[in-house]
């Protein structure tokens, strides 16, 4: 049921689809996700924003994904002044570095305040 929520879609074609790469650096991989930060931009803007992007792992032959982070983003240029007033806006891309010894599948979660949810994967392999 939970599936159903999450919509799905190529990343170059649609704008919030998390972005997912996967840099090897030898016994660990930097993991970076980003939402509208390749070939489409995404707005980030008061009334149109990435909310959140979660990281999983699942690794192979397991049946349950790890959660890696959940990273909030909360600036989108509200102010006291009004919306897109101020100068400060949060950029929806995130990096973590983890260590496994399994491949398995890179899961990226996120959240568009009007578009709803949205997600992405991407095998691991050793």
């Amino acid at each position: 049921m939970m599936e159903d929520l999450y919509q799905k879609d190529d990343w170059k074609t649609e704008k919030h689809v998390p972005v997912i790469e996967v840099e090897d650096k030898g016994d660990e991989m930097k993991v970076k996700a980003s939402v509208g930060r390749k070939d489409i931009a995404h707005p980030n803007e008061t009334e149109h924003h990435i909310r959140w992007i979660e990281l999983y792992f699942k690794p192979e032959g397991e049946n349950y994904p790890y959660l890696l982070g959940r990273y909030n983003f909360s600036s989108h240029g509200e102010s006291v002044k009004g919306p897109d007033t101020s100068t400060v806006y949060s950029v929806p891309e995130i990096e973590c570095v983890i260590k496994t010894e399994k491949p398995g599948t890179i899961i990226a979660n996120s959240y568009c305040n009007i578009h709803g949810l949205w997600s992405n994967e991407k095998k691991l392999s050793l």
